[in-house]
């Protein structure tokens, strides 16, 4: 899309990379908008191939004249986002179902209070993704309860591939999995935290495809342990966190007063959940080759005179530091992207994104301050650096546009 594209064209002039040689459009690009979800594991041993996907569709396009500007792989990713942003707009020509309503406490869900499935969905969010979560609190109760309900639902499926029970995962428990998304989309739920979601995207203009490709990114994982280039990688990013962005800017609302479109502000979503699974990556190097895994465009390791053997090895070299500085550079282009987007979201919901996003960008500092040592360095942002970022995004967030 137009944001990656000129990501990748920024990165190619800042680093001379020859193989990002994509024309630039003009601007912006995977919102983990961001549910900080834990870092994906990315775990798994079938060698099953997943179902025809946004991959599939890429393939198709590649075949077609792609929009300038834009890879195949972007293409196919930039159509979810404007089906997305196709279906806020027809939405701000209604009122939401929420709005103006008195939300009935007495709702019964076959095994208690509707309340208390979102309720329940508030406490999962608690306990993993504490900032966030306080975050949350300053949005309207609906907005709020919608927020915890898709986090939720993200962390289970991100589980299935990175829980307890993942060595058990097939694919056919994927399809099944997604079959019950289905259902819940159609308003039959399984269980409570199935009803919270189904209320929420029977209320709010969210769509199902970013739903369905983030379970494509967990059949991937059962299977797929290289990337070849940077395309494979971004669509996996996609998959994995940049659906997020996508499911949640319907909840969390366009300011009122934005001159952006739908369009733009999905695009800087798309691109905090490209740059945070980027910086996941790029923190879990070591830990991921000890699981036999790499998650870095192989072509550009070539390029910088590496190979797999020297992942595995994990020794931290002057090849490996400027390699790094490379990856790093556009993570940090896709975070700037991204920040651009926040001030376009409704002002309640400004702070969380914009706290996570700058919380995320500081591992990139971690990882340049352990010296480029991601073998058996884990970068992390100390409780202070926390503690002070918070208010000062908190304040940038209340003057943003």
């Amino acid at each position: 899309m137009a944001g990656s594209s000129a990501v990748r064209a920024a990165h190619h002039t800042a680093t001379g990379c020859t193989r990002l040689h994509h024309p630039s459009s003009s601007s912006s690009s995977r919102p983990r908008v961001i549910l900080p979800l834990p870092a994906r594991r990315r775990g798994g041993a079938s060698l099953l191939r997943p179902r025809a996907s946004l991959a599939a569709a890429a393939t198709a396009t590649a075949t077609a004249a792609p929009t300038v500007g834009r890879t195949a792989t972007e293409e196919a990713v930039y159509e979810v986002v404007l089906r997305q942003a196709a279906l806020v707009q027809q939405q701000q020509q209604q009122r939401p179902r929420w709005a103006g309503e008195k939300e009935d406490e007495g709702l019964v869900v076959g095994w208690g209070l509707l309340g208390d499935a979102y309720d329940r969905c508030g406490e999962v969010c608690a306990e993993y993704a504490k900032t966030f979560y306080l975050g949350t609190q300053l949005m309207t109760p609906e907005r709020r309860k919608a927020v915890w309900a898709i986090y939720v639902w993200c962390r289970r499926t991100d589980e299935l591939v990175d829980g307890p029970n993942a060595s058990y995962i097939t694919p056919t428990a994927l399809d099944r999995w997604e079959k019950r998304l289905e259902d819940l989309f159609e308003g039959r739920p399984y269980d409570m935290y199935d009803a919270a979601l189904s209320d929420t995207v029977s209320k709010f203009p969210v769509d199902i495809q970013p739903f369905k490709d983030m379970i494509e990114g967990m059949r991937l994982d059962l299977w797929k342990s290289r990337y070849r280039t940077f395309d494979e990688l971004y669509l996996y990013c996609y998959y994995v966190a940049g659906t997020v962005g996508l499911m949640t800017v319907p909840v969390m609302g366009i300011a009122p007063d934005s001159k952006a479109s739908a369009e733009s502000v999905y695009n800087a979503a798309l691109a905090l959940g490209i740059a945070n699974q980027l910086t996941n990556i790029l923190r879990d190097v070591g830990e991921d080759a000890r699981r036999g895994r790499i998650y870095l465009p192989l072509d550009e390791l070539a390029q910088a005179g590496l190979t797999e053997d020297d992942i595995f090895r994990g020794k931290v070299t002057d090849k490996w530091r400027r390699f790094m500085k490379g990856q790093i550079q556009r993570a940090r282009l896709f975070f700037d992207e991204a920040e651009k987007g926040v001030a376009h979201l409704d002002s309640a919901s400004r702070w969380p994104v914009l706290a996570s996003l700058w919380l995320y960008r500081q591992i990139l500092d971690a990882i340049e301050a352990n010296d480029y040592n991601n073998f058996t360095k884990r970068a992390y942002v100390g409780k202070a650096k926390k503690l002070l970022s918070l208010p000062v995004a908190y304040a940038k967030a209340a003057v943003a546009l």
